[in-house]
């Protein structure tokens, strides 16, 4: 009996190396649609954002500057390069038409336009909004540049701050003098940014909008990191960006599969 089951477990390792030996991985990418037909364009337009939050950094320029960066790397639309659109002074200027605005429309009702164009938070956020649905003035741009695919949008970064238990790795020494790595789980307050970017896409030769997504990133830090604004809205504009031109773009999900032969 002990023989037969010796015999049976040699078999069974020489016919595990042998399968072993005839694995092969086999890469392999899985193609994502885009979310917009560009292919009635030549052209791409970063126009310009409603951004606010932070007055430490002009997100709206920032965000035009790396949009148009990324796009050209992709290549596939020629991107127009125009003067960024201050959109926070050309939604203000507009208020007074805006059905929001319109029942405050008596004298001394409405602020100063430089004091409204200052977003501070979501809800200042909502007022202007309305400057996507006007029909109008996108076309009136869009015939300045031969009728392109207009990116436009808002980008709020403002900061932000949590408390809660983090876990991190503490280094010990045992009785012996060996050298350990434990979690420790400990109770802190960090502070950090919070990015929400809504990318709306317009077609430049009729004004209407095409499709919009809006996303959220947030990042924190321990007390004891020194981190500039800038950096971290380029942190989390980083993990944006792919989602960002996949909208645009045939995409790719690189991966492996395993083959057994």
């Amino acid at each position: 009996m002990t023989v037969r089951i010796l015999v049976i477990s040699n078999c069974l390792a020489v016919l595990l190396t042998v399968a072993c030996s005839n694995i092969y991985e086999i890469p392999i990418e899985t193609p994502i649609q885009p979310k917009i037909d560009i292919a009635p364009f030549k052209q791409v337009l970063v126009a310009g954002f409603l951004s606010g939050g932070s007055d430490d950094i002009d997100a709206n320029l920032e965000t035009v500057r790396l949009l148009r960066s990324e796009l050209r790397n992709q290549g596939e639309l020629s991107v127009i390069d125009a003067e960024v659109i201050p959109l926070n002074e050309t939604a203000s200027s507009q208020l007074p038409d805006n059905p929001i605005t319109a029942e405050s429309s008596e004298p001394g009702a409405l602020q100063d336009q430089e004091t409204l164009a200052i977003i501070e938070n979501e809800e200042m956020l909502e007022l202007y909004e309305y400057i996507f649905a006007d029909v109008e003035y996108w076309k009136r741009l869009g015939e300045e540049y031969q009728g392109p695919l207009i990116v436009t949008g808002t980008v709020m970064f403002m900061p932000h701050a949590r408390a809660g238990f983090v876990q991190r790795e503490e280094e010990i020494f045992d009785s012996f003098g060996q050298r350990l790595v434990v979690p420790v789980r400990t109770y802190e307050e960090r502070e950090g940014f919070v990015l929400e970017p809504q990318f709306v896409f317009i077609d430049g030769r009729t004004g209407t909008t095409i499709y919009s997504e809006t996303f959220r990133e947030e990042v924190l830090y321990s007390a004891d990191r020194a981190t500039s604004e800038l950096s971290s809205y380029f942190e989390l504009m980083e993990r944006l960006v792919p989602s960002f031109l996949s909208s645009l773009s045939n995409q790719s999900v690189r991966g492996t599969r395993i083959l057994l032969k």
